[in-house]
């Protein structure tokens, strides 16, 4: 992975690249959105707790194609409202600690999901040979 970080824009306000290039020929695995959504069906309240879950599924996924968080050149997340907009960064920003270059990243505050207890989704781009 490559990141795409130009010195004509403003550097990144957080940790993810404005840009990642996958190497040439490249299996690319992108998932559906995840919800917080225990396997027992439960829903934490707390974003945070339920955007951990996102990620613990999305690691499930990864695992079924040989990849691992390592991969990911692109994280895609909504959130119902800004207030749950800190406790997503943290969880994402464990999540990706470590992982270089970081995945570039887009947040989109949207108005709601199927079902109301649920505070975010999110989505993943990854890519190995």
């Amino acid at each position: 992975m490559r990141a795409l970080t130009p010195k004509q824009i403003a550097p990144p306000f957080a940790h993810y690249s404005h840009g990642v290039e996958a190497p040439p020929g490249s299996r690319i695995v992108r998932t559906s959105g995840q919800l917080g959504l225990r396997d027992d069906g439960v829903v934490p309240d707390d974003v945070r707790s339920q955007a951990e879950i996102c990620f613990a599924n999305i690691d499930a996924i990864l695992a079924e194609a040989g990849m691992d968080r390592s991969c990911i050149f692109h994280i895609t997340a909504y959130v119902t409202d800004r207030a749950w907009m800190q406790g997503y960064m943290q969880a994402r920003d464990a999540y990706v600690a470590g992982v270089e270059p970081p995945p570039a990243s887009t947040l989109i505050i949207v108005s709601g999901f199927t079902r109301e207890e649920f505070k975010v989704e999110i989505e993943v781009m990854a890519a190995a040979e």
